[in-house]
């Protein structure tokens, strides 16, 4: 069976949120940065071929759902957020069959000098 993740995509990098979500108290009230990358399948040869955005997910559309998905509820694990934004996403664009999202924190309250924390959940819409 091939890899349910590949072919056509259209990708969004290092998308910045400022936002709530967090277990910690100072978390829930100061905020903090986040940084999203999302890469959704999609079949993008008809975009391609006619040059017409009909044919196509337009990516600013994309990036509104997960604008909305992220600051619609503060959640407690940056894992529920992604979750959010994969949900949002499938309701939005019947097209997208795929999704891998990541989830970055850069100041995650840990003791770390240089990094950031992170997740990422790679989802198949259900047929």
């Amino acid at each position: 069976m091939a890899d349910a993740f590949t072919g056509d995509r259209i990708i969004l990098k290092d998308l910045g949120f400022y936002g709530y979500h967090g277990l910690m108290s100072e978390e829930k009230a100061l905020g903090q940065r986040f940084f999203v990358d999302l890469e959704c399948g999609v079949d993008l040869s008809q975009a391609g071929y006619t040059d017409t955005i009909s044919n196509t997910v337009s990516y600013a559309g994309i990036y509104d759902v997960v604008k909305e998905a992220f600051d619609g509820r503060r959640m407690h694990l940056i894992e529920a957020v992604a979750q959010n934004i994969v949900t949002a996403i499938f309701e939005a664009f019947q097209e997208v069959k795929w999704i891998v999202v990541r989830v970055r924190k850069p100041e995650a309250p840990i003791a770390m000098v240089r990094g950031e924390a992170a997740i990422e959940l790679h989802r198949q819409r259900k047929s």
